[in-house]
């Protein structure tokens, strides 16, 4: 982008955020579409190296593409028939829930009697979560929107898939005579790709050993939670808590106090075991971006598209950082936020899984 030579800096900043303002609001109002894209966008990155390897043992390009699309589309299906297997549990056994809570309720009540606090004063009676967990869930989302969703997500990544050769080349053909932008592409790529696979396997493990944990323990819908822990591991910093408050709230109708303690322990010991020692031994390197930056990031990408940016949150702030790197007139912020270290050639690029990378 070229400013006239008789705006000040500061004009050319104010012109930029008022653009940045435009985009954002823009891909809020196209927020369904801009979101399938972007997905579709990472998993083809993450896909694509599959593709490769199978297009190099003599398969087609198609018959590449169609056999890692229905791996993946085998997995996600087996994900869900053990998410509705756990939830049509839960839900059958919804009486037994409410006598629990009632129970629950009755001892608060007992107790602060004893303080000389009334509870009735708070609420009279405990919620029915016969009506309460239903209507919860579908406010969450339309679940014949979720599959349209998905379906078209599907569908954008196979053909990203089938288009991949063809646009890596195209690329490489466009930044021929800047090798410097293309060798941050590549990197960022390699980013992207280290990061998922590893975040992968760390939430693998993360949801094995809680959900492992709670069914030991006894805690209904262990199944469920385990693969919630799987699932929302990928939001940095808080998806581990989150999904530990419906473990909680089950362990405290089953358990009381008791059981409220030992799944936080189990939480506790999971995060300082597995969130920390595990994730950056399987990690090819430090993902160098300030904490700050990845808080920042997931309420950002969590209010533009909802529970999907937040999923999504550092895959989406890599890719921007990527563009922002592009440009000389936005390379510091880069510079500014502590993430150029990204670009740095010194800096090795990932390698635990190199035949994992993009061709770029």
């Amino acid at each position: 982008m070229t400013f006239p030579a008789s705006l000040s800096r500061t004009e050319h900043i104010l012109i930029l955020l008022a653009l940045a303002v435009i985009i954002i609001l823009g891909m809020q109002m196209m927020g369904s579409t801009v979101t399938i894209f972007l997905v579709a966008l990472i998993l083809t990155m993450l896909f694509y190296p599959a593709a490769r390897w199978l297009r190099s043992k003599g398969l087609s390009n198609i018959a590449a593409v169609s056999i890692v699309t229905t791996v993946a589309a085998l997995c996600i299906v087996l994900m869900a028939f053990l998410t509705l297997f756990s939830f049509n549990m839960i839900v059958t056994d919804l009486p037994q829930y409410q006598t629990e809570l009632e129970m629950r309720f009755n001892e608060i009540s007992s107790f602060l009697g004893t303080q000389n606090i009334s509870l009735n004063a708070i609420v009279s009676t405990p919620p029915d979560l016969e009506t309460v967990i239903p209507a919860l869930l579908s406010s969450i989302k339309n679940f014949t929107q979720l599959l349209m969703d998905i379906f078209f997500v599907a569908i954008t990544t196979f053909f990203m898939l089938l288009e991949a050769p063809q646009l890596i080349e195209r690329a490489k053909g466009l930044l021929r005579d800047e090798p410097e932008k293309l060798r941050h592409l590549s990197r960022m790529s390699g980013y992207v790709i280290d990061f998922i696979v590893v975040r992968t396997e760390t939430n693998l493990i993360h949801g094995v050993l809680f959900g492992g944990s709670l069914w030991v323990i006894g805690v209904h819908g262990a199944i469920l939670w385990g693969v919630l822990t799987f699932i929302l591991c990928y939001i940095p910093f808080f998806g581990l808590i989150i999904a530990a408050i419906p473990a909680i709230f089950f362990a405290w109708l089953q358990f009381g106090i008791p059981g409220v303690a030992a799944v936080v322990i189990i939480v506790c010991l999971l995060n300082l075991i597995v969130e920390n020692p595990v994730f950056s031994w399987l990690a090819a390197r430090k993902f160098e971006i300030p904490a700050l930056v990845v808080i920042l990031s997931v309420i950002f990408w969590g209010w533009l598209f909802g529970l999907v940016g937040m999923l999504f949150s550092v895959p989406f702030t890599m890719i921007l950082l990527t563009f922002v790197q592009f440009s000389d007139d936005l390379r510091w912020i880069n510079t500014l936020i502590g993430a150029e270290n990204l670009f740095v050639d010194n800096i090795t690029p990932p390698d635990t899984v190199p035949d994992k990378k993009t061709d770029l």
